[in-house]
């Protein structure tokens, strides 16, 4: 085994995975954000994510909230892909 295999497989966690869908999308009316965060309190081996859903104004800028949902890091992966597949785009905005 050579010295760079080796030092791959030990950065290398079984089941682990750090990346959650994390952002900002817009429905392609301008009238819905929804926010994607990582839940702070969940264990390594079972993600969970929220999304929080706002009305927005005239501006595309949360207006009024509507909404939040926990959802397990595959559900929030659907969701993100589902979403972009309907045309929402990620947008820069920050949450909290």
């Amino acid at each position: 085994m050579s010295s760079e295999r080796g030092s791959a497989l030990t950065n290398y966690y079984f089941g682990y995975c750090a990346n959650t869908p994390n952002g900002c999308l817009l429905n392609p009316e301008g009238s819905r954000l929804i926010f994607f965060e990582e839940c702070i309190n969940s264990t390594r081996n079972n993600f969970k994510i929220y999304i929080h859903i706002f009305y927005t104004n005239h501006l595309g800028e949360p207006a009024g909230f509507k909404s939040s949902e926990q959802l397990s890091i595959d559900s929030g992966w659907e969701k993100w892909h589902e979403l972009h597949l309907k045309g929402w785009t990620e947008v820069s905005h920050n949450y909290g």
